[in-house]
């Protein structure tokens, strides 16, 4: 096919790269043809679709080598992404070779797939890409058609992981688990479940047992399960699904922060130790099961977690979750600023990012963001007040110390809180951003102004980093912009004496 990459073809590093980049944006041009335009709501002949995987894999030629994989599966509505990244880290810990599937991506595709904690390279995406896209291509019908979007991805990441040889993979379930494309694991190594709450109602259900159903559709016979606490009517389901399977379901409690021996986990909010506490069971029943108990380093006292779960716990890296990025650009502009007039008035800018998308995750990543800010607010007015009874010139320090803590978190006393917000059209605003909105005002945070944003703002393709999209388009489409700022300011007007507070919204 025209555009692929060819590792060996020239000798020249600057040919090599076009020819990559060329590549690239052919295989980004192929998955994006395979985007369905039915709405998501239609679920028409669901189960059978599903089906179509296993022809896939033949095609393919992945059934044996994917019945090989040793498979921590995991399913549910809030957290299960942070779940896997926590296991991963433990395991690469412990010292396997990791493999990693999670979605969505940021902003390229390559960050679904990891090896070794490590986003793989164009190259090695494209070469597993072009061989499985080559394949299908030649041999789907009409009755076996190309595969969807996600499909296609899943497919993809089944023949990264088969080829590196990995010891353990980690897979995400993408919506739902039953007919999920990740099920076409017939006999994963042990199985979680998340959180569960109400997301995806179209598909799922509009009930809790419903999409505790569907989720429970990854539980396989012989396969130990393991879940959270969960709302009595979800849990139920479970219960009833492993019963029915004579498997065993666990209960998974959060993890003790004690147990980290004064280190905390990577990933930011108190919800993460419910995640985390899933990701340990997960990882200690993949260990005994694989015939490697001997790293669990038995000890009497359950709450006791060996060297490397920790170490994994607090490595984790997993971005766009409760993540803090400082913008370096308006840092370098105020210091440049200073430098010349003497002040700065440029301000410093922060990123607050969190992919919360379910009326319980939204209040679990105010909270986050309530106590990140204020906790810098704090950490800086504890050490002026320290600096400031102390003699010996010592309240001199002070401005290094305050610049120390914008470094970090580029947090001040001056800041001004902005919402950056957008959600697909399947999901109800006004379940969402009141959940935001009233936990922040009850932690004493409030917004000075708010945008609602169009779905993609940098890039047109799929995954693409390679082509942007063109700004100031007048065929832009902002309806559903416009009703995310109404939402918004109704809540605002609701929000009895809190308009001084809570400006405006733009889009």
């Amino acid at each position: 096919m025209e555009g692929k990459f060819n590792p060996g073809a020239g000798s020249d590093a600057g040919q090599n790269q076009s020819s990559l980049s060329l590549s690239y944006e052919a295989a980004i041009d192929a998955i994006s043809s395979t985007i369905t335009r039915r709405k998501r709501v239609d679920s028409t002949n669901v189960a059978n679709e599903f089906l179509i995987m296993f022809e896939y894999l033949k095609i393919l030629e992945l059934e044996d080598s994917l019945s090989k994989l040793k498979v921590i599966h995991v399913a549910g509505t809030k957290g299960k992404g942070s779940t896997c990244a926590f296991s991963e880290s433990i395991l690469r810990a412990c010292g396997f070779r990791t493999g990693l599937f999670t979605s969505p991506h940021l902003i390229d595709l390559c960050e679904r797939y990891r090896i070794d904690g490590l986003e793989i390279s164009q190259e090695k995406f494209l070469a597993n890409f072009w061989w499985c896209w080559d394949r299908l291509k030649d041999n789907c019908t009409k009755d076996v058609p190309m595969p969807n979007y996600f499909r296609l991805l899943t497919l993809v990441a089944f023949k990264i992981f088969t080829s590196e040889k990995v010891d353990v993979v980690i897979l995400e379930v993408g919506l739902g688990g039953k007919y999920d494309a990740t099920n076409a694991v017939k006999s994963p190594i042990v199985c979680g479940i998340s959180s569960l709450g109400f997301d995806h109602m179209e598909i799922l259900g509009n009930t809790l047992s419903q999409i505790a159903g569907e989720k429970a559709g990854i539980f396989k016979p012989g396969v130990p399960a393991i879940t959270v606490p969960q709302p009595e009517e979800a849990m139920k389901v479970l219960q009833d699904t492993a019963s029915h399977l004579s498997i065993p379901l666990q209960l998974a409690s959060p993890l003790d922060a004690t147990t980290l021996r004064g280190l905390k986990l990577s990933l930011a909010g108190d919800h993460q130790y419910i995640n985390a506490g899933l990701a340990v069971a997960l990882c200690r029943t993949w260990l005994s099961s694989t015939g490697h108990s001997d790293l669990l380093e038995s000890v009497d006292d359950d709450r006791y977690i060996p060297k490397p779960f920790i170490k994994g716990l607090v490595t984790t890296n997993f971005p766009g979750r409760s993540q803090v990025i400082p913008d370096p650009y308006t840092r370098s502009y105020q210091q440049h600023s200073e430098g010349e007039a003497g002040n700065g008035d440029a301000g410093e800018l922060c990123f607050y990012l969190d992919g919360a998308h379910s009326p319980e995750s939204m209040e679990e990543c105010a909270k986050w963001f309530s106590q990140a800010i204020k906790k810098e607010k704090q950490s800086i007015s504890e050490a002026r007040e320290v600096f400031n009874e102390t003699e010996n010139g010592y309240s001199s320090l002070l401005p290094d110390l305050e610049q120390q803590f914008h470094s970090k978190e580029n947090f001040s006393n001056n800041s001004k809180q902005i919402l950056i917000f957008n959600c697909m059209a399947e999901r109800d605003p006004r379940l969402l951003l009141p959940r935001l909105f009233h936990t922040c005002a009850l932690h004493g945070v409030h917004f000075n102004g708010a945008f609602f944003v169009p779905n993609q703002l940098s890039f047109n393709q799929v995954g693409s980093s390679l082509t942007p999209a063109a700004t100031g388009s007048p065929n832009v489409n902002l309806s559903w912009q416009l009703t995310l700022q109404r939402t918004w300011e109704n809540i605002i007007r609701g929000g009895k004496g809190k308009l001084s507070q809570h400006k405006g919204s733009h889009f």
